[in-house]
């Protein structure tokens, strides 16, 4: 290492600027930032050296520069991030990289590497490599708790429960029914995410500050190196973060799939539901009511889902008056923090559903008295009797209020009653028997007669989870050839910097 090049070294800022960066700007500004890039260390690398060898292969800068370049490069590459040497006075990470280079191989070399990028093109570049590869962690940890989803699903296939509107009972359900839906809204959570990876990775190197260059450079070279999937067409647009907003607008639907999931499990967990229950071991405790088992793991995905509420308004409201010419309009950190929430909230959930505890027996329990069945023996009288659904709307409500008064349940309504209900409301009678009435207010004929598709019924529970799991299995299929994609490019720009560099 060339350390009397190092002591020589002028800053970026010396050569425009009278005066060093003041403490507090270097203390909220300077080190934050460069903490932020430094986690992008691969990243970083990964660009210097697919440039580099673009730049040696179009003939703009010499073989023997972008040798010692590329050397220097493959030994750094070696190195784990926090053994990286920096010096926050030399500024962004690409200074802090160039200053290594001109340490080891001097200024004449270390210098060309940056020939034909801006800080803006070789930063963005960068940010898009890394949240692409982070949003792959995301969509792997998605597909992961989808599979515990749909484990639990076709465990409980045949699990009958109320099903539930403004907290009433309305009708019978299916536990695995229920399960299912989420699968299917994390699988457009899944799309959303995919839509937002294409327009994440495109390839802005190249398009330098705002304008483009004069350097003849081959730009679908460093996208093939890299493994994005397109180039970023317009330069102006190579400087702008709209990008990560987008990502993280889908990243807030995957908390809200999360929150509506984690709600009512919460609720159904309570002493007076006391439908479901979490594992002890995703649970708490309290320090002076010693019955109590809180659910903290719910708690924890509640919480975090209500913070990402406000995810896309930050996202936005960073952009905000700003136009398009800004530096903010450069970057969002806020994206990092997403990631790793979203990231880290499917991986716990994922363990909470693996453990869940069904009380399958107390679900059954609470459909007996209920009048969930009513709106099937609605459907009932229309088909036996051809009166106008409205009008049978207005018996069955008559019957269930009498019954209520009288403290009879649906078990033991019988075709006078009904009769009844029906002169005080249409002044007719229906005439049905006492086991056609029962039959049609028990709960399970109610599943076993859905006929719909996407129903309760059994044959279309099963059919749902085949399809859930014919939606995750081509989901993780889609992500396993986005890595693909991505080594097919990490192996080529191995053997691009390796014929250079022997």
């Amino acid at each position: 290492m060339n350390t009397q090049a190092m002591e020589n070294e002028m800053l970026l800022t010396e050569a425009r600027l009278s005066a060093p960066a003041a403490e507090r700007l270097v203390r909220y500004h300077d080190i934050p930032a460069l903490e932020r890039e430094k986690c992008q260390f691969n990243e970083f690398v990964a660009v210097d050296l697919a440039h580099t060898s673009m730049l040696v292969e179009e003939g703009i800068i010499g073989r023997a520069a972008g040798r010692a370049i590329l050397r220097q490069l493959l030994q750094l590459k070696t190195m784990r991030p926090d053994d990286f040497p920096t010096d926050v006075r030399k500024g962004s990470f690409l200074l802090q990289v160039e200053s290594y280079l001109l340490g080891a191989i001097g200024e004449d070399f270390a210098g060309r590497m940056h020939t034909g990028r801006s800080r803006i093109d070789q930063g963005a570049t960068v940010r898009r490599l890394y949240e692409r590869n982070r949003m792959l962690d995301v969509m792997d940890r998605l597909n992961t708790f989808r599979s515990a989803i749909v484990d639990q699903a076709v465990r409980h296939a045949r699990t009958i429960m109320p099903g539930y509107t403004h907290m009433q009972h309305a009708q019978p359900w299916v536990f695995g029914h229920y399960l299912l839906s989420f699968s299917t809204r994390l699988h457009d959570s899944f799309d959303r995410l995919a839509q937002a990876y294409a327009r994440v990775n495109r390839n802005p190197l190249g398009a330098v500050g705002l304008a483009g260059t004069s350097w003849p450079l081959n730009r679908a070279r460093t996208t093939a190196l890299l493994g994005f999937d397109a180039i970023l067409e317009n330069s102006k647009l190579g400087r702008e973060a709209w990008y990560a907003a987008d990502a993280i607008g889908a990243l807030s639907f995957v908390m809200a799939d999360l929150n509506d999931l984690a709600t009512d499990l919460h609720l159904w967990s309570s002493t007076e539901f006391g439908l479901v229950e979490s594992d002890d071991s995703y649970c708490g405790t309290s320090s002076i009511f010693p019955q109590k088992k809180n659910p903290a793991a719910l708690e924890t995905i509640k919480k975090a889902a209500g913070e990402a509420v406000t995810w896309l308004a930050t996202a936005l409201a960073t952009f905000r008056c700003e136009g398009t010419g800004d530096q903010a309009m450069r970057d969002l950190p806020l994206i990092h923090s997403a990631l790793e929430t979203t990231e880290g909230m499917l991986d716990l959930f994922a363990g909470v559903m693996e453990t869940l505890i069904v009380h399958d027996d107390r679900m059954s329990a609470s459909l007996a008295g209920s009048w969930c069945t009513a709106s099937n023996l609605a459907d009932v009288i229309v088909r036996e009797r051809g009166l106008p659904f409205r009008q049978v709307h207005h018996i069955v409500a008559r019957v269930v209020r009498n019954s209520l008064s009288a403290g009879i349940g649906p078990k033991e309504v019988t075709g006078e009653a009904l009769d009844q209900a029906a002169l005080e409301t249409v002044g007719t009678v229906l005439g049905l028997s006492d086991r056609l009435v029962r039959e049609a207010l028990d709960p399970r004929r109610f599943v076993e007669t859905r006929v719909t598709s996407g129903s309760v019924c059994p044959a279309e529970v099963d059919r749902l989870s085949r399809l859930a799991q014919a939606e995750r299995a081509a989901d993780c299929q889609w992500v396993e050839s986005a890595r693909r994609r991505i080594a097919l490019a990490q192996a080529e720009l191995d053997r691009a910097t390796a014929r250079i560099a022997a």
